[in-house]
């Protein structure tokens, strides 16, 4: 096995693109926030009709 190319684990790429994702998922958290006028909790309670 080669432990220079490591394909499972912290990769510089997978690290990069779950902070990628990540920041994605916060900046359309606070659109949906900012468009409904509900937070997250208040969301999801809508969507599952609690």
């Amino acid at each position: 096995m080669s432990t220079q190319n490591p394909i499972w684990g912290f990769t510089d790429f997978a690290e990069t693109f779950g902070g990628r994702l990540a920041m994605m998922g916060f900046f359309l958290a606070i659109v949906t926030e900012v468009m409904t006028g509900q937070g997250i909790v208040g969301q999801v309670s809508t969507l599952l009709n609690f």
